[in-house]
Order: C-alpha cells, then structure tokens, then sequence
C-alpha cells in the first residue's frame, strides 16, 4: 500500500508513523474559507475530502481537517498573539468540541469518509498561564489557540476521548476506515498510540468495533 499524506502537518505525520503504514507527505493547497451558512460538520468533512481529492496519483490519499468548536462557532488558527489571547480566555474553564474528519480517496477515486467528535474540557488557567503560552509561538499555527499535547501549558483536564483525535487525526478511526478495504496496520495501532502520547484511552475498543460515522 502507498500513502500519502495530503498534508504538513507535523502532528499528523507523528501520528501516521505510529500505523505502521509506510506514506510520503505532499501537502493539498486548496481553498479552506468556510462558505456562507456551512455547519462546522459539514465545512471540515469538504476540507478533509478536498484534500484528499487534490492529490493525483495511483496510491491512497489521506485528508484530513480538525476544527474547534465553540458555542457552535468555529475557531481556526489565530491571526496574531492578541487573537490567540482572546481565544484561550474565551476557551478557559469550560469545554468545549473539538471535530476531526478524515478522508481517504481510493485509486478507483472513491472516498471513504470517518470522523471523531470530541468533548473537551479546559482548565481553568491563569491569565500568566496564557501570557507565558502565548509568547512561546505555539498557539499561532492551531485552531483553538491551543495544542492538547503542550507539556507546558497544559490546557485541558480530565479529558477521556480520542486525544488523537484532537492532536489533528484519529488512527484508530482511520484503522476502521481502512478495514473497510481489508487494508490492516502491521503493528498495534492502539497500544502504539497510548505509548506514544503516555494517554490511557478509555475509548478505542469502542471506536475499533463501531462502524465508519459518516457526516
């Protein structure tokens, strides 16, 4: 099986190498403003399908898009350190969803879609806490203005999803995506993971044994 990943994410390509899939990275450049009256759900499933689509070749193409969700708004990456600033406080102290979609297009141009929906709950961090965070750079590449993972900031508590998922892809999802094609990781997908990301999933057998949820 060839694989590309359609796109830079570094986050993303950690996380496929822990699959066991040998892929190649070649990055989508494809429009991703949100149309007018599009549902979170709907805009980050066309992005992750439009990624996965703007890729030719003979192999299979990996899209996929995270958004963050708020009071039923999207959040994307933050302009500057202000918007960034702005968007912790608002996330501060209460949960909010975090959505990825994956698309996988087949050789035969077929989509396989999947995605995970994710509650996330955010600590109640001071306002030195997001000062100290925001100044370090991290925040101004990701939606939210947040990485889940930052061993510094440490935005979220008590969390109990696909972390995964809200790093940017969901591999047990796309494990199940694949199986749908007798396509099989040759390693331990899940244990691979929680080893990597030193995270107890409480979730995966379930996801693993559900089928593909489409948008």
């Amino acid at each position: 099986m060839h694989l590309v990943l359609a796109s830079n994410s570094p986050r993303r390509q950690q996380l496929l190498r822990l699959s066991g899939w040998e892929f190649t990275v070649q990055p989508a450049n494809i429009d991703e403003s949100i149309h007018p009256g599009e549902s979170p759900a709907d805009y980050v499933q066309r992005v992750a399908a439009g990624k996965a689509a703007a890729i030719t070749g003979n192999g299979l193409t990996l899209g996929a898009d995270t958004i963050v969700i708020a009071d039923g708004s999207i959040l994307g990456k933050p302009a500057d350190a202000a918007e960034a600033s702005a968007m912790l406080a608002r996330l501060r102290g209460r949960p909010h969803q975090v959505l990825t979609a994956i698309a996988v297009r087949m050789p035969d141009g077929t989509l396989l879609n999947d995605h995970s929906l994710d509650a996330v709950p955010m600590r109640n961090y001071s306002n030195a806490d997001i000062e100290a965070y925001v100044a370090s750079g991290d925040p101004l590449d990701k939606a939210g203005a947040y990485a889940i993972q930052h061993p510094g900031f440490h935005p979220v508590e008590n969390f109990c999803g696909c972390f995964a998922s809200v790093m940017g892809l969901p591999l047990c999802h796309l494990v199940r995506t694949l199986a749908r094609q007798n396509i099989l990781p040759p390693v331990d997908v899940p244990s691979a993971c929680q080893a990597e990301l030193a995270y107890d999933c409480p979730v995966f057998g379930a996801v693993l044994a559900a089928k593909p949820q489409v948008i």
